[in-house]
């Protein structure tokens, strides 16, 4: 009696046995296939960005738009950098509908541009997540202080966007380092400071 019972339990051991590993192997699968999914996602994310950074042709740019604290139109501040193969741009803008303040452009070159890019890169410029919707809308955010915002170019479509802001609850989708950056855009343009300085935004060097 007692054998019957042993060999009738075997059967059932083993299919219990059979589910469990089952559902082990299953669950690896999933976790393999999912996680997986999600590093590749984030790792093509950067390699298209940095990419793009680094591509020195015809139609790559990067720039940089700095916005003061939100105050009346009549005082309120922003500035642009633009930065390509063949030129460097500051322009200088008053209102909110951007009306020209000063402008400064000057020429570029191939080898200028590629050791400046490769500069943002070790900067960590591509390092960070593109946010989107309501999170990547920059209207209102820090009120008090100032929203850097950072854009990597091909021709006019932006390949990524990053940005960050002076106030604390306001840190954005940048990882670099804003001081690091900046200064980098700055320093492109001589005399630069002088125009920034005059709109009432602060020097690169005492952004933070």
């Amino acid at each position: 009696m007692a054998n019957l019972r042993s060999s009738r339990a075997v059967p059932v051991i083993l299919v219990i046995a059979i589910i469990v590993i089952a559902i082990i192997a299953l669950v690896s699968l999933s976790r393999a296939v999912f996680f997986s999914g999600s590093k590749s996602a984030s790792t093509s994310d950067v390699d298209v960005s940095r990419n793009a950074l680094l591509n020195t042709s015809d139609g790559h740019s990067v720039s940089m738009t700095v916005r003061g604290p939100i105050v009346a139109d009549e005082s309120f501040h922003s500035y642009k950098i633009d930065i390509s193969p063949a030129a460097r741009t500051i322009t200088t803008y008053t209102g909110y509908l951007d009306t020209v303040v000063d402008q400064k452009t000057l020429p570029n070159n191939v080898s200028a541009y590629e050791e400046f890019v490769f500069a943002l890169d070790k900067a960590n410029l591509t390092k960070g997540e593109q946010l989107t919707g309501d999170d990547n809308d920059t209207r209102g955010i820090c009120a008090t202080g100032d929203v850097y915002d950072y854009a990597i170019l091909d021709g006019a479509t932006s390949v990524k966007d990053l940005w960050t802001s002076t106030c604390s609850g306001s840190k954005g989708s940048l990882k670099g380092n804003v001081s690091q950056l900046t200064n980098l855009f700055v320093k492109q343009i001589p005399g630069s400071d002088d125009l920034i300085r005059a709109v009432g935004l602060g020097a690169a060097t005492s952004l933070f």
